[in-house]
């Protein structure tokens, strides 16, 4: 699950929870009626979902933003890797690391010569120092 539908998902149970509880405090019967700390202890677990879910977002974008200062501290250097070739096989490819940028679902990619890649596919990472 994404973080953004996460937080949706917390908000929405929220409301759900809300609605439920509000219709419940309507039609109680007068001679039982609800258990206040049962109703407090469920607020507080709701509340700590929506927390967990807040700090997880917060993880992400780090996480997010960790990334992307790795990828950019690749250019210029050497990467190695291993693409699949025309015959499905992998082979060792060493390129110099020209260009960092996202796909269109927020992927970090690499353009090393004819090929681009993953951060995950980078197997080394050596400084090219040109003499």
């Amino acid at each position: 699950m994404d973080p953004i539908s996460a937080t949706n998902s917390a908000s929405n149970i929220q409301m759900d929870y809300m609605n439920l509880l509000v219709v419940q405090l309507q039609n109680q019967n007068p001679l039982e009626p609800l258990d206040n700390n049962e109703m407090a202890s469920q607020l507080a677990q709701i509340s700590q979902l929506q927390q967990l879910e807040t700090m997880n977002q917060s993880f992400s974008d780090v996480l997010a933003t960790t990334e992307l200062a790795y990828a950019n501290s690749l250019l210029g250097k050497e990467v190695t890797f291993m693409p699949e070739t025309e015959t499905g096989d992998s082979e060792i490819t060493s390129g110099l690391v020209e260009q960092v940028y996202n796909n269109i679902e927020g992927e970090i990619l690499l353009r090393t010569g004819n090929h681009t890649l993953g951060l995950e596919d980078v197997i080394s990472v050596n400084d090219r120092i040109e003499i």
